[in-house]
């Protein structure tokens, strides 16, 4: 398991060989493959209930013909869009494919419903029509919210449009056995029920039915991923686990993704992937998606970079080269094609697994998401009860524009000097958590905002769509002992979207 020569390690190659020689004497992999909980913990909990993605590879062959018949009923029933209403490890897989692999002759144009923002729901709701649209609802637990909310909505809208029994034909429901969601598709005739295996998590599930069922609508190849991600290498995911792990501990704890522009979008699903399962206990590695590249003078010394590149693609290697002659630390991996991503899954949740264990921490709860969760429900039930929720006072208006946060700026400039002036060095980032509607031109001004910050202080920068980073980043944010600063972004939608109380129901 020696470290390949197309990795240049650096100043954190001593760190690396020794972790991996431990990691070789105390058979952490083997022990993995073997589902042996003492890896992490002597206690089983949370552990031995999320290992099943090891199976996938193997496990989801049988799950196939029921994914193509469904989506081939559904096309022959008129539908040529499919929707994905979901949250987190429920809606970043089947982005990911969507994006990367397009759409196949004869299958389903697929988009991805995640954030709760008005703007973003209604224009979805305007551009698909229940007549020849496939509703993809899926949640593990059958209880998040914001997928629950949408499934009320769009059944509303499917109903109205369609009549009761024509609109569940419109619903496929993606969830575990026995949850809320199952329950509800059963009593409003969904079209199917894909039941997953409950012992896999959120995260872990790109390669279960929560990333193959959309995977299949938009016509990929299912036998030919899971056949890669059956090949994948364990010795090589141990490899990228190890270094993830001890560039962390090292200080190197930013790790920054560059990859072959055809597979980017993979970048988003490895993000939440490494956040949601080391950020706690005060350690964490925080990946970084999409940055605007700057010169790698202007990068601090806390970063691991790892290249993704697809074979034949030396759009980025220039700048790779560049970065690992500074002195900078890069891992180079290359694809030989666009399928070689059922690989990627594998290898990339192993290797998260692996850098779990350099760490000392267990990478497959989230103590500061469930706590989370805990104090929304608490001001739900204040709002229910008292008719409005907590506010603050503004700090200061400019504009049209409103900010509150500490310190008394005199304008908006100082109040961002004073944010990035309570940096670290070598610690601390930047999360720009915008609570807006995705669109082009807010893409750009983030993208400008992080380059500005990136080229001033040399600090990271990652952005997140709200609600959505509560699901992909939010345990990093809450459980790496405070290093990130954060500047959210919000604004009042101009039209508002009501949640029905039920599906069917008017009430809302």
């Amino acid at each position: 398991m020696d470290t390949p020569s197309l990795h240049r390690l650096g100043p954190i190659a001593a760190e690396v060989e020794a972790v991996l020689a431990r990691l070789r004497r105390e058979r952490i992999v083997p022990r993995i493959l073997d589902r042996d909980h003492t890896v992490w913990r002597d206690d089983p909990t949370e552990i031995t209930n999320r290992l099943g993605w090891l199976d996938s590879p193997t496990a989801m062959v049988l799950h196939l013909p029921a994914i193509r018949e469904v989506m081939a009923a559904a096309v022959r029933d008129g539908c040529t869009h499919a929707l994905l209403l979901g949250m987190g490890g429920s809606s970043l897989a089947p982005e990911v494919f969507r994006r990367v692999f397009g759409v196949q002759p004869g299958h389903l144009d697929l988009a991805v419903l995640d954030s709760t923002d008005p703007t973003a729901v209604l224009a979805r709701a305007r551009e698909l029509t229940p007549a020849t649209t496939l509703y993809l609802p899926a949640t593990k637990s059958g209880g998040t919210v914001e997928t629950m909310s949408f499934a009320k909505f769009f059944f509303n809208k499917a109903r109205t449009a369609l009549g009761a029994e024509r609109a569940g034909k419109r619903f496929v429901a993606i969830t575990d056995p026995g949850s809320g969601l199952a329950d509800l598709a059963a009593s409003l005739g969904f079209r199917h029920t894909f039941l997953n295996d409950p012992k896999i998590g959120g995260r872990y599930s790109a390669l279960s039915c929560f990333g193959l069922v959309a995977a299949g609508a938009v016509g990929v190849d299912l036998e030919r991923l899971l056949a890669r991600a059956r090949a994948a290498d364990t010795d090589e995911a141990a490899v990228l686990g190890v270094a993830l792990g001890a560039a962390a501990l090292a200080g190197r704890d930013k790790v920054t993704l560059i990859a072959s522009s055809a597979i980017a979008p993979f970048g988003a699903w490895v993000e939440q992937l490494i956040a949601e399962s080391t950020g706690k206990e005060g350690r964490g590695i925080v990946p970084v998606d999409n940055e605007p590249a700057v010169a790698p003078a202007r990068y601090g010394n806390d970063r691991l970079f790892v290249h993704l590149r697809l074979a034949d693609d030396d759009g980025e290697d220039q700048r790779v080269e560049a970065l690992a002659a500074a002195g900078h630390p890069v891992l180079r991996i290359e694809l030989s094609d666009l399928y070689d991503l059922g690989r990627e899954f594998m290898r990339w949740e192993l290797a998260t697994a692996v850098a779990g264990w350099v760490l000392g921490i267990n990478p497959f709860d989230q103590p500061d998401v469930e706590a989370a969760k805990v104090l929304a429900r608490q001001m739900v039930q204040t709002y229910r009860q008292e008719g409005r929720l907590p506010s603050l006072e503004p700090t200061l208006r400019e504009g049209e524009l409103t900010y509150i946060g500490e310190g008394r700026p005199a304008n908006l400039r100082e109040a961002l000097d004073h944010l990035l002036a309570a940096a670290r060095p070598g610690r601390s980032y930047v999360a720009i958590q915008a609570f807006l509607p995705s669109t082009p031109a807010i893409e750009a001004l983030l993208a400008g905002m992080r380059r500005s910050i990136l080229e001033r202080t040399g600090m990271a920068t990652t952005v997140g769509y709200g609600p959505r980073f509560l699901h992909s980043t939010g345990q990093l944010h809450k459980g790496d002992a405070g290093h990130g600063l954060f500047l959210q972004l919000t604004a009042d939608p101009s039209e508002d979207a009501p949640i029905p109380d039920e599906p069917g129901s008017d009430r809302s």
